[in-house]
């Protein structure tokens, strides 16, 4: 598909001579957002991208709305209901294997891709010809106040997402050879408590099989705020962040890595109102990693200095989140 391409330090710089463009099935997941889902889908048919674009929109356990359909030259709309797991991952994974592209973009229902986003993605992986991977930097809107997040790299490693979720990373603008996503990576595990953290185990599992090619521009808007599905359910992202731990023991044995998963956890334990575990969390979290800011911060909310809404509220605003 690709001319004259060779391996380069920033892929995303490239232009690459293509004879023919791989064609992009995009996975758009939904569960009662009909109005910003209609966003989501209409900025993936504003894009540019010269090749075939096939978007699935993936109704979770819900009566799907068929007036989405439709067919242009280069682009189709197909309405798909989940019929696996209740909730993303499923989600995801209906869209995934009825995919029938070459290439599998994710599109959540709340966000939106800004303007050249899938053309310059597909080109920076395909001047990586052994890039099964690709993602790029993502713009916060969080109340009407816009942040951008860089990850300042134009390759990830395994070990950096053992030690970062990475937020810039963010899902929707993932992008991954299906072949590769279906045979090699696996689908998105829906194991997970109420897929909570699947992006991450998806990344890391990727990670583990190539390093992950990354347009550090933000190329997706991404909203957060109150409407997010798993704002403020700390008992659902303590369980996530167990199961990281479980599945993953090398994040317990990179300090980096476990100061943030424990500080994490210390966190989430005073969310919820659970001083002992969060003072016993955050103590193995300095332990590991003294300079892991979490833990400071799950103390301060369990002696009730400061309430976590605050925290989150004015780390959203910034564009970041715990």
């Amino acid at each position: 598909m690709v001319l004259g391409i060779s391996a380069v330090d920033d892929p995303a710089q490239v232009q690459p001579q293509v004879s023919e463009w791989p064609s992009v099935s995009v996975v758009l997941p939904t569960y009662q957002r009909p109005g910003p889902m209609r966003e989501a889908l209409a900025s993936v048919l504003r894009q540019d991208y010269p090749g075939e674009l096939e978007v699935l929109v993936v109704f979770d356990h819900t009566a799907p709305d068929p007036s989405l359909e439709q067919s242009g030259p280069r682009h189709r709309v197909r309405v798909l209901t989940n019929l696996r797991k209740q909730g993303l991952a499923g989600n995801r994974n209906t869209g995934i294997l009825a995919a029938t592209s070459d290439l599998v973009a994710f599109l959540d229902d709340d966000d939106t891709w800004l303007p050249g986003k899938l053309t310059r993605q597909v080109s920076a992986l395909l001047a990586e010809p052994t890039a099964q991977f690709a993602t790029t930097a993502m713009q916060v809107d969080y109340q009407g106040t816009l942040n951008e997040r860089l990850a300042g790299t134009a390759r990830v490693q395994h070990r950096d997402l053992l030690r970062s979720r990475m937020a810039m990373l963010h899902s929707s603008s993932f992008l991954v050879w299906r072949r590769a996503l279906v045979d090699e990576i696996g689908l998105v595990d829906e194991s997970l408590p109420k897929s909570m953290a699947e992006d991450w185990d998806l990344l890391l599992r990727a990670s583990r099989q190539r390093p992950i090619v990354h347009v550090d521009e933000p190329l997706v808007r991404i909203t957060w705020g109150s409407s997010s599905y798993f704002s403020g359910q700390w008992e659902v992202r303590n369980a996530a962040q167990h199961w990281l731990l479980e599945n993953y023991p090398a994040i317990t044995e990179d300090r980096l890595a476990s100061g943030r998963a424990y500080g994490s956890l210390a966190f989430g334990y005073a969310a919820q109102g659970e001083r002992r575990a969060a003072a016993s969390w955050a103590g193995r979290a300095i332990r590991a990693n003294w300079r892991e800011p979490r833990s400071y911060l799950a103390l301060l909310v369990s002696a009730r200095i400061v309430r976590w809404q605050w925290l989150v509220r004015r780390l959203n605003a910034r564009g970041r989140g715990l």
